[in-house]
């Protein structure tokens, strides 16, 4: 019986490794689902604006919400949103495809010199090139409004990084069990819709009742939404001291991650 390593130095071995068939897998996810559109990659562009435009709309006219005094303008609102909308939506894509992946790369189980550790690595990627490209929109956005993008910008990768590595443990977990527990998928859209809307996305996180924000900042997605929004559009440094604690609970989550998914890959080509 093949005996799978749990290491995370083997981990990282095994990425560096492969990482040219990484970098061909995530190319080939990204660009992949637009084979045949006129507009191509466009379509990475046009959604989140569309989605951007529905939800300003809402906000900003029927729920007549605003973030602060200073910013009562529905471009001011629209930024805030995007920003917020963005890292939600990196998240969102890879916890919602995690569950099928093993199950839609049947062939790859079946090969057992195939390193399926870097499938989620491969979705991880694919939607940071979908993020960047948002990112790109709302930077240029941005800089038309208001005139400036601040300095500060230069740290939302190291914002960012933290959640890539919350993200890359679940996908590894998500990815294992949906391989056993096929209603799983169904469970998570269900939960990614309702963590949409108690994450500080519509909302800053003081519109929260003081007596459950404690709580509200248990959600995951908080520290991201809030310091992505710091950095891009306040021009504040991040909270060094709660960036720590996420990075590593966010690393230990990574590696529990990995240990379930080497735990129980054995199992995969049994069920599939």
């Amino acid at each position: 019986m093949t005996k799978y390593s749990l290491s995370p130095v083997r981990l990282l071995r095994s990425l560096w490794q492969h990482r040219q068939l990484i970098a061909d897998l995530a190319k080939r996810d990204a660009l992949g689902k637009y084979k045949g559109s006129k507009l191509g990659v466009l379509w990475s562009v046009l959604t989140p604006v569309f989605m951007l435009t529905i939800y300003t709309f809402v906000f900003s006219e029927i729920f007549q919400a605003r973030w602060n005094s200073a910013s009562a303008s529905k471009t001011e609102f629209a930024i805030i949103l995007f920003a917020g909308l963005i890292v939600f939506n990196f998240f969102a894509e890879n916890v919602t495809r995690a569950p099928a992946l093993i199950l839609v790369n049947v062939n790859f189980v079946k090969k057992i010199v195939f390193p399926l550790e870097i499938l989620a690595c491969v979705t991880i990627l694919s939607s940071l090139f979908h993020m960047m490209l948002s990112l790109s929109v709302l930077l240029v956005f941005q800089l038309l409004i208001t005139g400036y993008v601040p300095m500060t910008i230069v740290f939302l990768p190291l914002v960012i990084f933290p959640l890539v590595l919350f993200s890359l443990g679940l996908c590894w977990i998500l990815s294992a069990i949906g391989v056993f527990l096929r209603d799983v998928g169904q469970t998570i859209g269900l939960f990614v819709t309702g963590l949409m809307f108690l994450s500080p996305i519509f909302f800053p996180l003081s519109a929260i009742p003081v007596r459950w924000q404690d709580v509200a900042k248990l959600n995951p997605l908080v520290f991201p939404i809030e310091q992505a929004r710091n950095v891009q559009i306040w021009g504040l440094s991040p909270d060094w001291s709660a960036w720590s604690i996420y990075t590593m609970t966010s690393a230990l989550i990574a590696w529990l991650g990995f240990v379930c998914f080497q735990k129980t890959r054995r199992g995969f080509a049994d069920v599939l």
